[in-house]
């Protein structure tokens, strides 16, 4: 029997997410497995992966073959170095102390790669976010002056159209006063 470290997926059409079991090839894609060693949603920036490390190292042990996708993510986590550095163990290369010092190094780099781009995503939307808001900002001066100026043109029509009601009330009273006399 041909086991397989795959993809598994569910979630909705175009906002996916996968389960990554253990299953015979066999079987149908979502259909039946073996065990469950971890998710993956790539939904999210950067990608969420949650995995039994200590799982997925037992079935790689044993024979079961990962897909190429399901191989970055495990090399990702390292599950594929702890491998490596489990046959050099093995074969007597290097000591069991030394295996985990070089992991353990490994997965700072891992861990600080990734706080890197999560600060880099995190400047960069709040970047992104101050020049909305000075866009906003210059607009809403556009509008203020448009307005202002709006105003003022109303302002000076009014102010004509009453000298010329008070030049012509005044052109009336002096006719009146001009009969009158």
């Amino acid at each position: 029997m041909a086991v397989k470290i795959r993809l598994q997926r569910h979630g909705k059409k175009n906002f996916a997410f996968f389960h990554i079991v253990v299953a015979d090839s066999r079987a149908p894609r979502d259909g039946r497995y073996i065990e469950q060693i971890g998710s993956y949603n790539p939904n999210t920036n950067p990608a969420t992966i949650v995995l039994n490390s200590e799982r997925a190292l037992a079935w790689l042990n044993v024979g079961a073959q990962p897909t190429l996708t399901t191989r970055r993510i495990l090399s990702y986590e390292g599950v594929l170095l702890r491998k490596h550095l489990a046959g050099g163990v093995a074969k007597g290369a290097l000591t069991q102390e030394q295996a985990d010092k070089k992991f353990a190094d490994w997965k700072e780099q891992q861990d600080a790669k990734i706080a890197a781009k999560k600060q880099g995503l995190d400047k960069a939307a709040a970047q992104a976010q101050k020049a909305a808001r000075d866009a906003e900002a210059k607009v809403n001066e556009a509008r203020a002056e448009a307005i202002a100026k709006k105003k003022a043109e109303a302002e000076e029509a009014a102010r004509k159209a009453a000298e010329e009601a008070a030049a012509e009330q005044n052109a009336e009273s002096a006719e009146s006063a001009a009969q009158e006399a």
